[in-house]
């Protein structure tokens, strides 16, 4: 499927949107199927329906991982903005404590006015000393007493803020939910279609997923090495692994979670997304392809592999079909990106 949490916020609503709507249009060729006589190839129109599912679950699959990984950074950032609301709280509780004991002291000191005390001292020069002392005291309160005023605005702003990542956390929340369901109901249509198929129509469809594209040009296998070789060799050994959408390794991937994968353990950091892992990098052309490059497919970016060299990439390519090797023009590339 297509990459990860993640992250084209546009593309989220159109996707789920759409998903029942497919669903229907799903429901009623199957319906002209099964009215049409055998002549008219009715397996080839499930098939032709079954592409279309996965597409689309692949589509949503990308909303999922761009959503869940806009969750997980706002997590982070209601939790920092947490963080120092808290230090910020024990600042304003300190000045608060200082001020209280300033202005209880004076309070018990008398509270005279200062001609007053002075005319009934018994020491002038005594209490003069002792002005002159609670005018520094005053004046520092005074100073304390605007820091405290300007803690406490900042304190109301980092609150502010933090209600703000809050509320968008939830949206995010909300967003990943409904993906989820997106993907959940496409993959399930499209394995009961599947299912319905006679064992030979199913081999076959298999097949035809796995078939070069003619036109295309020859991709290049020029030498591999470095951290491109690393993450040729980290999605080598993860072929066998099934396809587990939303998963980026290492007991399952989905398609930009294999790619996210791979390059991690060479030590690079990329998006989570498909549509993100296009732009994480210098664009090459096909027929200049490297081990190592990521290969995009579709217009909008929604499946994504690993160019591994003599025409072939590996990728997860769908429920059901582990990683694996395919050539490199199982589907119209739409950019090839050397990290």
């Amino acid at each position: 499927m297509g990459s990860h949490r993640r992250l084209a916020q546009s593309g989220f609503d159109r996707g789920a949107s759409s998903a029942l709507g497919v669903l229907s249009a799903a429901a009623a060729a199957l319906g002209a199927v099964a009215a049409v006589p055998a002549t008219a190839a009715p397996h080839d129109d499930t098939r032709a329906e079954v592409d279309r599912l996965y597409e689309e679950a692949e589509q949503a699959t990308e909303a999922y991982n761009s959503a869940d990984e806009r969750a997980d950074t706002l997590r982070e950032q209601v939790g920092t903005a947490q963080d120092r609301i808290a230090r910020q709280q024990e600042r304003v509780n300190g000045l608060r404590e200082r001020l209280g004991s300033l202005a209880g002291a004076q309070y018990r000191s008398g509270g005279l006015a200062p001609s007053m005390a002075l005319l009934f001292s018994r020491d002038p020069e005594d209490y003069l000393a002792k002005a002159s002392v609670l005018d520094r005291i005053t004046a520092h309160q005074a100073g304390e007493l605007k820091e405290l005023q300007g803690a406490l605005r900042e304190l109301a702003q980092e609150r502010a803020e933090a209600a703000g990542k809050l509320a968008e956390l939830e949206k995010s929340r909300t967003a990943v939910g409904r993906h989820k369901r997106t993907v959940e109901q496409k993959l399930a249509k499209a394995r009961r279609l599947l299912e319905a198929l006679p064992p030979g129509d199913r081999a076959a469809y298999d097949r035809a997923s796995r078939s070069g594209r003619d036109g295309m040009p020859a991709p290049g296998s020029g030498p591999v090495s470095g951290r491109a070789g690393a993450a040729v060799a980290a999605v080598r050994s993860a072929l066998g692994k099934p396809y587990v959408w939303g998963a980026n390794g290492p007991g399952g991937f989905d398609c930009s979670g294999l790619v996210q994968w791979s390059y991690a353990q060479a030590g690079i950091a990329l998006p989570r997304t498909s549509q993100a892992q296009a732009h994480a990098g210098r664009r090459v052309p096909l027929s200049e392809a490297r081990p190592g490059d990521i290969v995009t497919y579709r217009s909008d970016a929604s499946h994504v592999g690993m160019y591994v060299g003599n025409g072939q990439v590996i990728h997860a390519p769908y429920p059901g079909a582990p990683v694996r090797y395919d050539p490199v023009g199982m589907m119209p590339v739409s950019s090839v990106t050397r990290p």
